[in-house]
């Protein structure tokens, strides 16, 4: 399969950002997939059962909060 990837970045209020990964983890609940889409190609990332979760925090000039998941 062709690789496929995607990197957005775009300024939202916290409470957007919040809404945004709350969709994204009720698709992961409920479908047990991702939609993604990226100029007009639009494809569906299974996602198994069990996953790796990964939480890393940074404090500091400039602050950062980056959620990784894999499998």
């Amino acid at each position: 399969m062709d690789l496929f990837e995607t990197d957005r970045t775009e300024r939202l209020s916290r409470e957007a950002a919040a809404d945004r990964l709350r969709a994204i983890a009720d698709s992961l609940s409920r479908h047990n997939s991702l939609e993604i889409e990226k100029a007009g190609r639009r494809i569906t990332v299974s996602v198994p059962d069990e996953v790796e979760l990964k939480v890393e925090v940074e404090v500091g000039d400039e602050n950062e909060l980056e959620i990784e998941l894999s499998w």
